[in-house]
């Protein structure tokens, strides 16, 4: 039995439609962000909250736990930057009640998802694992912060994990039936998407001057269903002993401007944007592309899905 916390988000309800066809699912979410509906019916679904002990003790003491897969963040870095408090107490202190109950029960696997904020600003052009950690906002440290402590942890008590750092998630399950569903919604790609479809007036590109080839920044895109693909290798090799402390990144290796991203929406939806060029945001890096060889050459895996087929899944879940 795997339990997922945070399985109703956005990339935890991806992840539980493939893994139930491999594992049994146990879902533990509060529904603060998630959705109910997203979560695969094969799943058991506990309503809870991941910093009560409460609510988590029920679950390790009723089912047999063989390792935990960890989604329930607070995610916004401009939201972090307004209301750190937010941010430390659930990313960090109720990340912490989660793996007391973890070493309480003697379950022993730890699956991360972390973030590409924890490496700020980079001063690599390709990202790599050993680039250096230097997060700008309180989201970014949070999850920095996690993966120290499971650094910590896995030498003191022999807790076995996998950080998993995301680049830009994107994209819709191919069936069509679950997507990206953010309310406030923040990512580009859906955005332009609600634009489109006519439910926002304008886009709004944040910064025409950075040192890139046209002048907007450039970002690493991976499906959705690509970053569930990672997860349950990453599950295999904790599960078989062949992993007990890594970290990858998780990204496609190829970057795409933030008009490369609009043309391409245009292309897919046969429909033209009304674009609005604002100034920059602070703290935007011109560019951010992860290189994920490591885990390719470990484990096997890589992004399968490039940005069109990245836009005609969210265009196809976000017509429904």
């Amino acid at each position: 039995m795997i339990l997922v916390v945070g399985g109703a988000g956005y990339i935890g309800s991806h992840l539980v439609k493939e893994l139930v066809e491999k594992e049994e699912v146990v879902v533990l979410d509060n529904l603060t962000t998630g959705h109910e509906e997203a979560i695969d019916s094969r799943a058991i679904f506990v309503k809870g909250d991941l910093g009560k002990e409460e609510d988590l003790e029920p679950i390790f003491s009723k089912y047999p736990i063989k390792a935990v897969m960890h989604f329930a963040a607070f995610s916004l870095v401009g939201e972090s930057v307004q209301d750190p408090y937010k941010y430390y107490e659930n990313n960090v202190a109720n990340t912490l009640t989660l793996l007391k109950m973890m070493l309480k029960h003697k379950v022993e696997n730890f699956i991360f998802s972390s973030t590409a904020a924890t490496y700020g600003i980079p001063e690599d052009e390709m990202i790599s694992e050993s680039s250096k950690t230097s997060p700008i906002n309180p989201y970014g440290k949070s999850k920095l912060m996690i993966e120290q402590i499971l650094a910590d942890f896995h030498q003191a008590y022999g807790l076995n994990y996998v950080v998993l750092r995301y680049f830009n998630a994107a994209g819709a399950h191919e069936s069509g039936e679950i997507g990206e569903n953010h309310d406030p919604e923040t990512h580009l790609i859906p955005i332009i998407l609600q634009h489109l479809l006519g439910a926002r007036e304008a886009i709004s590109v944040f910064g025409t001057d950075y040192p890139t080839e046209d002048g907007t920044c450039i970002r690493d895109y991976i499906h959705v269903t690509d970053l569930a693909g990672a997860h349950i290798k990453a599950l295999e090799a904790l599960l078989d002993g062949s992993k007990k402390a890594e970290t990858y990144n998780l990204g496609n290796g190829v970057g795409y401007s933030v008009k490369e991203v609009i043309e391409t929406c245009e292309k897919i939806t046969e429909k033209n944007a009304n674009v609005i060029y604002a100034d920059r945001r602070a703290g935007d890096p011109a560019r951010l592309i992860a290189s994920s060889n490591k885990i390719y050459e470990e484990l096997g895996w890589k992004a399968e899905r490039d940005l069109e087929k990245i836009i005609a899944s969210a265009w196809n879940w976000h017509k429904k």
